[in-house]
């Protein structure tokens, strides 16, 4: 299988377990390579949040309930980020990745922000170094080699300061979904409401895949909530 065709639900049996999914037999036969230079990152949703600041909160114990009606609780690397996203670090497999726990990153000797800085270098080591293209109505699309991780893009810093040199006064940008990350400079008010438009018509369109309502400012080396997320609900 491509790796951009790969399936990134997130956390195997575990993540299958909260979503009321029955767990794929080969994903939990699949062997992964839990070392440092097999971390990933992907965003996920998390519906009805708004986070104002853009800081890495563990979400601490997760209830699930197994499809048997058991229910238990497990502990996996996932935070709440920004807005209505939170990111899970991730080791990569073949066909799909499995969530990292606590215990990975201390026995790698990685704090949270040390392993998110890990697995924004390797994702651009492996799935290629971040793309900006004109896309339509003054916006820009950004892309590696991997459809699917397209939009962990976002959490790579050094990109967006380059990005901060053409438009110095901000960066306005949209995660919609997991392959679709879109920007458009702050002081171009066409394109940014081209961007409103745009990025809440992916956001309905893809239910599966959907990643975030909101849209993201990005100045002075940092991300703030520029449009608040829907409420949850909406």
């Amino acid at each position: 299988m491509k790796p951009w065709l790969r399936s990134l639900c997130g956390a195997g049996a575990l993540l299958a377990a909260i979503t009321g999914a029955q767990a794929d037999p080969a994903r939990s036969a699949e062997s992964f390579d839990v070392n440092e230079d097999n971390l990933l990152v992907v965003l996920r949703e998390s519906p009805g949040a708004n986070k104002q600041d853009e800081s890495l909160t563990p979400f601490g114990k997760i209830s699930a309930r197994a499809a048997d009606g058991r229910e238990f609780e497990f502990e996996a690397s996932w935070f709440q980020y920004l807005g209505d996203m939170h990111l899970r670090l991730v080791f990569d497999g073949q066909r799909h990745v499995q969530s990292a726990s606590p215990e990975d990153l201390q026995r790698m000797q990685l704090s949270p922000e040390q392993a998110l800085h890990v697995a924004v270098d390797n994702l651009r080591r492996r799935y290629g170094e971040p793309v900006a293209e004109p896309w339509s109505g003054g916006l820009m699309q950004v892309h590696g080699n991997a459809p699917e991780l397209d939009s962990s893009y976002f959490l790579d810093r050094d990109f967006w300061l380059e990005q901060l040199q053409q438009s110095p006064s901000g960066i306005v940008a949209a995660v919609p979904d997991r392959g679709g990350l879109v920007f458009a400079h702050a002081d171009d008010a066409s394109a940014v409401a081209t961007l409103r438009f745009s990025a809440a018509a992916l956001f309905a369109g893809n239910d599966s895949t959907r990643i975030s309502s909101g849209l993201y400012l990005f100045k002075d080396g940092r991300w703030s909530v520029f449009q608040p997320p829907q409420a949850s609900g909406e």
